[in-house]
């Protein structure tokens, strides 16, 4: 991700929503697999597969991803928001994601979003993957980024 578009001011933004989401009591908002927003993980030699249900006018705040992937939209309509701006989707559709994104999505309607990611060691441990693959903050993206030039 070229770091020009990440700007301090969107990255404060996105930390700040993050963090007053996370202390809001709604059925609305994403917080780790629950029956409103039910993961779904599958693997494949080398790959992991992740799906999210999100429910109608659902809110997600996503993690930092460390590398590029792929992610699906398997139906629904979801706008979300990156460094480079709000962008609409319906499904089915599918977008290359750059290393560095994190994202803000909200479902327009019902909604399945998949992402698809390397899984070079084929670990199960969903924890181990998550810390993997992603990041909760930016400084720590940045930091893997600078341990791993």
């Amino acid at each position: 991700m070229d770091q020009s578009l990440i700007t301090k001011e969107f990255i404060n933004k996105v930390e700040d929503l993050q963090e007053a989401m996370l202390n809001l009591d709604s059925d609305l908002i994403a917080k780790g697999n629950t029956d409103m927003f039910p993961l779904k993980h599958s693997f494949a030699e080398g790959i992991y597969v992740r799906e999210m249900f999100i429910q109608e006018n659902g809110l997600v705040i996503g993690r930092v991803h460390k590398n590029n992937h792929i992610w699906f939209l398997l139906s629904g309509e979801l706008e979300i928001v990156t460094e480079t701006g709000l962008e609409f989707y319906i499904g089915p559709c599918y977008i290359k994601s750059p290393a560095g994104t994190k994202r803000v999505l909200h479902a327009i309607t019902d909604s399945i979003f998949v992402n698809v990611f390397p899984n070079p060691t084929n670990t199960t441990n969903i924890e181990e993957l998550e810390d993997t693959l992603t990041c909760v903050y930016y400084s720590t993206y940045e930091k893997y980024k600078l341990l791993n030039k």
